[in-house]
């Protein structure tokens, strides 16, 4: 299988690589952080323009017509970019939601009892028992309550312990990144336990994921993709900045323990690359599941080396590299966590098919859409 991408998906990295570079510079980036990550909505409706969430419907319904593996270099471009916002459930949402495919709507995801991302700001979320919106949304917003975020570019937001009006609840759910032991306060990196957020015991009633079956696993793919971009832009951050800082009269980038870390950093980014790719491909859930599993790997060790190269500068708003570490974080503890995706491979290993359990439309080999990847 050549996995070199065609001429058609190469113009269409470059081309949202340059229109991210355009719309949202470094000091848009930082004008979204003294907004404490709220949204600009005119750069919501120029990436619903440029087909950023309609990429995969059917011409015939407006969209782009195109698959899931140009998907993933679109949202690899977003992840380099430090791109704000719920771009996977807008994403997956354009169809669904009125307005998602072209950039009038934002659309958020409640998964289980996970912290919601830009929910004050959401036109709809989508949630176990469908997309909640108008007074539903409205009902859903008021019982939920706003958490310290990890990312500054990220605002979240709590759900109500119990479902709103009279929806079914489902199996409690986990929040990743929340200490029990400090309530509304983003615990560190992912990966420490399935830990609740304090008041919410095991026993008390939650919703059910707002993915579930293919959706759960392109969900993953995508956040992925972004995760990808970040470890591949923290890798040229560090190589850059190892070529410009002179120490002892010579760049950093000569001494040996500095070129080792740009190094790793390399050889991290470059097989969860290869894994991606093949996923978008594939649609194989266990390939996803270890792609995931990869890319937040690449993305969170990459943003510390990268932040270690920088030095101390790494840890002021003078340098980018924190802001890549905190959303790295944050992407980690959604989709498939590393304890998922985990239990997934093991599970698959084992002759066990994925948890949640992928439909045969879905199942290994299946493309979703001709071509490289």
């Amino acid at each position: 299988m050549d996995f070199q991408l065609s001429d058609d998906q190469r113009a269409l990295r470059s081309g949202m690589r340059d229109l991210l570079g355009a719309v949202f510079d470094r000091d848009r980036i930082r004008a979204a952080v003294e907004r404490g990550g709220a949204l600009d909505r005119a750069l919501w409706r120029e990436l619903g323009a440029a087909g950023f969430f309609a990429l995969r419907l059917p011409e015939e319904d407006g969209g782009v017509g195109l698959g899931l593996p140009e998907a993933v270099l679109l949202f690899e471009e977003a992840g380099r970019a430090l791109l704000p916002g719920p771009l996977v459930a807008t994403h997956l949402a354009a169809g669904r939601v009125k307005g998602a495919a072209e950039g009038a709507a934002v659309v958020t995801a409640a998964d289980g009892d996970r912290p919601v991302a830009h929910l004050a700001e959401a036109d709809a979320v989508l949630a176990g028992s469908g997309p909640l919106d108008g007074e539903a949304l409205r009902a859903f917003v008021a019982a939920a309550r706003p958490v310290r975020s990890m990312d500054p570019l990220t605002p979240l937001h709590l759900p109500p312990p119990e479902p709103v009006a009279g929806r079914a609840a489902s199996a409690p759910g986990r929040v990743a990144g929340h200490s029990a032991s400090a309530p509304g306060r983003a615990a560190g990196p992912v990966g420490s336990g399935p830990e609740r957020v304090a008041g919410h015991s095991a026993s008390a009633p939650g919703r059910a994921p707002a993915y579930a079956g293919r959706l759960r696993y392109e969900a993953a793919l995508l956040s992925a993709a972004e995760q990808l971009g970040s470890a591949a832009r923290t890798t040229d951050m560090a190589v850059q900045h190892a070529r410009e800082r002179q120490q002892f009269g010579a760049p950093i980038g000569s001494f040996q323990a500095v070129k080792h870390l740009c190094a790793d950093m390399l050889a991290r980014t470059e097989p969860a690359r290869a894994a991606v790719y093949a996923a978008a491909v594939t649609g194989d859930p266990l390939e996803i599941a270890a792609a995931k599993l990869l890319a937040d790997e690449a993305a969170v060790r990459n943003a510390r080396d990268c932040l270690q190269i920088h030095g101390g500068m790494g840890f002021t708003w003078e340098a980018d590299v924190h802001l890549h570490l905190k959303r790295a974080w944050l992407r980690g503890a959604t989709g498939l966590t590393e304890a998922e995706a985990e239990e997934e491979l093991a599970a698959g290993l084992g002759g066990a098919p994925p948890r949640s359990g992928s439909s045969a439309a879905y199942g290994p080999g299946r493309s979703q859409a001709g071509g490289g990847a």
